[in-house]
C-alpha cells in the first residue's frame, strides 16, 4: 500500500512510568559500567568488578560487548579499560541538539581574550552542572575542569547562575533535600545565605563563586537560556584569586553576562524578565 504509515510511538502502549518490569537489568549494568570507566583514569577488570559489585566474568563479557561497539577501549600493556571514542560521539549528540558546543566555543574564545582568564561552558542537570568545554588562558596558573566534570548547583559559579534562574519551587526542592555539601569554609550551605546570594545574582545578572568550590579560585558566571526561557547551562571565566580579584570579578560580570546572552540569542533562546526575589526561610 502507498498509504503513509503512522510514526511509531516513543514508548509501548502499556508503558508505566515507574514500573520496575520496564527496566532491563543487563542494560542497567552496562550503563553503570560505562559510568565507572568514564570516571576512572584507566581501570583494571578487578577494580571495575569490585566497584560494580559484579562477578569479573560478567563484567568482562559486558566490557567485551561494549568494546566491540567502540564504547570502551582496552590497553593491552597495562591491562586497563578506558572510555571509548564512540561514547564521546553519542554524548556529543546532546550538545549538537542545543548547538551549544559549536556556538559556545567562538564566544568562549572572545571571552578568554577579553578577560585573560580561562572560559568555561557547562550544561545543567537536576542538581549539578556538567562542564563540556573550556578555553584555557595562557597564564601559567589556571583553572582546569576536565570535560564531564560535575559541580553541584550551590557550589559553582555556573551552578548558582542556573539555580538563580530556576523557578522558586525548584530552588525550594533543592533546599528541602538538604544535600548542600560543604567544599570549603566559604561554601554557602546555610539556606538563608544561599537564598540571599541567589537574590543578588538575579538582580545583577551574573554570579560569583568566591572560593566556594576550591580555595584560591574565583569564578564569574551567567546562565544560558533555552527557547522557553529555562536555564540550560552557563558560561564563566575562572582563575586564581591573586589575579581574579573581587574588583576584577565585578568588572568581568557584565562581559560574562553579554557572552551568555549572545549564546542565548544565537541558539534561539530567550532570557526571561527578572522575577521577584524569594523570601527567606522560616
Amino acid at each position: 500500500m502507498n498509504r503513509q504509515e503512522k510514526r511509531q510511538r516513543g514508548r509501548p502502549r502499556l508503558y508505566r512510568e515507574n514500573s520496575e518490569a520496564g527496566t532491563v537489568q543487563s542494560l542497567d549494568r552496562a550503563v553503570r559500567l560505562l559510568q565507572l570507566v568514564a570516571h576512572g583514569n584507566g581501570l583494571s577488570l578487578t577494580e571495575i568488578a569490585a566497584a560494580a559489585g559484579l562477578a569479573p566474568s560478567t563484567v568482562y563479557r559486558m566490557l567485551t560487548t561494549l568494546h566491540g561497539h567502540g564504547m570502551v577501549e582496552f590497553e593491552e600493556t597495562r591491562q586497563l579499560w578506558f572510555i571509548g571514542v564512540e561514547t564521546f560521539r553519542i554524548g556529543s549528540a546532546f550538545l549538537h541538539r542545543h548547538k551549544l558546543l559549536e556556538i559556545g566555543r567562538t564566544v568562549m574564545h572572545d571571552l578568554m581574550a577579553c578577560c585573560g582568564e580561562t572560559a568555561n561552558l557547562a550544561v545543567a542537570e537536576e542538581t549539578c552542572v556538567v562542564f563540556v568545554s573550556q578555553i584555557e588562558t595562557h597564564e601559567p596558573i589556571r583553572a582546569f575542569f576536565r570535560p564531564g566534570t560535575r559541580s553541584p548547583l550551590h557550589a559553582s559559579g555556573i551552578g548558582k547562575a542556573v539555580l538563580a534562574a530556576r523557578p522558586p519551587e525548584r530552588v525550594e526542592e533543592l533546599l528541602r533535600a538538604g544535600h548542600l555539601r560543604r567544599f570549603t569554609p566559604k561554601t554557602l550551605v546555610a539556606p538563608d545565605a544561599l537564598l540571599a546570594d541567589l537574590a543578588s545574582i538575579r538582580e545583577r545578572g551574573w554570579s560569583i563563586d568566591d572560593e566556594e568550590s576550591n580555595l584560591g579560585m574565583r569564578c564569574v558566571a551567567a546562565a544560558i537560556h533555552g527557547v522557553h526561557g529555562e536555564p540550560i547551562g552557563g558560561i564563566s571565566v575562572s582563575g586564581p584569586t591573586v589575579r581574579l580579584t573581587a574588583e576584577r570579578a565585578a568588572e568581568f560580570g557584565p562581559r560574562v553576562l553579554d557572552a551568555a546572552e549572545t549564546i542565548t540569542r544565537t541558539i534561539g533562546g530567550v532570557r526571561p524578565a527578572p522575577s521577584a526575589p524569594m523570601a527567606g526561610r522560616r
